[in-house]
């Protein structure tokens, strides 16, 4: 069985919107509303710690997107693409400790992006990704994800305090709480059944929590909106400039060791993305037969090594190239499966949530403008449910007392120290506390299959 549509270049495969795929309106339209909250959650950001304007923010957040668009468009990866975000609080945490000035800042990324490109080449090259992941002990997978929570509660809580939470506390905490609830909560995922309005409103994601700040925010006097009229025409130039390693400059060898921790580890937690997509679309095909989707790790590993290579040259931030938005990635999916009259093909479904590749949301001056002030909110509730999501994962994994204190341990050290040091404390404790059990099967390499095929 082979895939439907496109154009087959190498072992990719080209899907032009409107031809290959058709609109599907109701992924559309969430698009629209989703990917205006979450997408420019890297503004203040880039406004607060890398010397942009707002307007150069948002032409940053553009490009951004238009990556990430690569890998349906271009690539034609099966996933609904996005930040590697459990990764986000460790790189902010180590670029904006190290590093004092914009330019140095975003050296650090260009070299971030670049040494993550050549592990994913090399291991997709090679196929040797897999073996890598069998390798490495549980207790270190849990580590790093405990780890990530707790930098993402750091930053939250302690870093970016003073600039947002002591600015807006009602708000972002309201906001956090109401998407904690509605993306994680088990009763609300029980009364789903009961009530389908309630299983729309949590398809939404992060947008409810979201609109509840923007309606309190203002009757609390935390949020003040002045909308302007018009369009913007996002300096790309000006943004481009300020962050490629064209123009401030390349980052030196030093700055590439240094970045080594952080790369190996979020390749750990990319793989654990491409997990979850991939069990994901094993689950919905049985139900799709007319649309079959090839799951091919090789080609997942180039796309990804490619789109970061070349975001690093012009948009180096790292790592907002990423190749799993899991809530998008679930929601598609689970419209998919009910057959072609709700949803003609998997990749028409995903590109429609990503706008058909046609970034308008990035020209309207009055949607923006009234955004500007609840971007410190966006970011608050980006990183919380992150972290979240990352703490009852990591802390699943474990399967003794002394796997878990040894992954709290470790996490601890990943979200305090030098990334060289914390991987070190890390594997220390695994060796003196938990150790290798040597009954443990090692998976084998899965090939390149129909998701929801039988291996053979």
């Amino acid at each position: 069985m082979v895939e439907n549509g496109g154009w087959r270049w190498g072992p990719f495969t080209f899907r032009l919107p409107f031809l290959h795929t058709r609109p599907c309106w109701p992924e559309l339209l969430q698009g629209t509303l989703v990917a205006t909250a979450t997408g420019l959650a890297l503004v203040p950001i880039l406004t607060g710690y890398f010397g942009m304007s707002f307007e150069e923010g948002i032409a940053t957040s553009l490009l951004i997107s238009t990556f990430l668009v690569i890998a349906l468009w271009v690539f034609g990866d099966p996933y609904a693409p996005g930040w590697t975000t459990p990764a986000l609080p460790l790189v902010l945490a180590f670029v904006l400790a190290r590093y004092d000035t914009p330019e140095l800042r975003f050296q650090a990324m260009a070299a971030l992006s670049i040494s993550y490109a050549l592990l994913v080449f090399a291991l997709g090259v090679t196929r040797a990704g897999p073996r890598l992941m069998a390798w490495l002990p549980p207790t270190l997978r849990a580590t790093i994800l405990i780890g990530s929570a707790l930098a993402a509660f750091r930053q939250v809580f302690v870093t970016d305090a003073p600039r947002f939470l002591h600015q807006q506390p009602i708000s972002i905490l309201l906001a956090c709480a109401l998407c904690l609830v509605l993306v994680f909560s088990a009763p609300v995922h029980r009364l789903q059944a009961r009530h389908p309005w309630l299983r729309r409103v949590t398809a939404l994601g992060l947008l409810p929590g979201f609109l509840a700040a923007a309606i309190v925010g203002p009757l609390v006097g935390e949020v003040r909106y002045e909308v302007e009229w018009g369009w913007l025409w996002p300096p790309v130039g000006d943004a481009v400039a300020k962050m490629s390693p064209f123009s401030i400059g390349w980052p030196p060898l030093s700055m590439f060791l240094d970045v080594v921790p952080l790369v190996l580890l979020t390749y750990v937690i990319q793989f654990g993305d491409w997990v979850t997509g991939d069990a994901v679309l094993r689950d919905a095909q049985p139900a799709r037969p007319d649309d079959p989707i090839r799951i091919d790790p090789r080609r997942s590993h180039l796309a990804l090594a490619l789109r970061n290579f070349g975001s690093a040259l012009v948009v180096p931030f790292f790592p907002a190239q990423g190749s799993l938005w899991a809530g998008v990635h679930v929601v598609v999916a689970s419209r998919w499966r009910e057959g072609p009259g709700a949803m003609r093909d998997l990749h028409s479904g995903l590109i429609s949530y990503y706008l058909m590749g046609l970034p308008l949301i990035y020209f309207l001056l009055p949607l923006l403008t009234g955004l500007q002030p609840l971007m410190g909110v966006a970011l608050a509730i980006t990183l919380v449910t992150t972290g979240f999501a990352c703490a009852y994962i990591g802390m699943a994994i474990p399967r003794t007392n002394a796997e878990r204190g040894c992954a709290v341990l470790g996490g601890v050290a990943l979200s305090l120290f030098d990334p060289w040091i914390a991987l070190a404390l890390a594997v220390a404790a695994w060796w003196l506390l938990v150790g290798r059990d040597p009954k443990a099967p090692a998976p084998a390499e899965a090939p390149a299959r129909v998701a929801g095929e039988e291996p053979r």
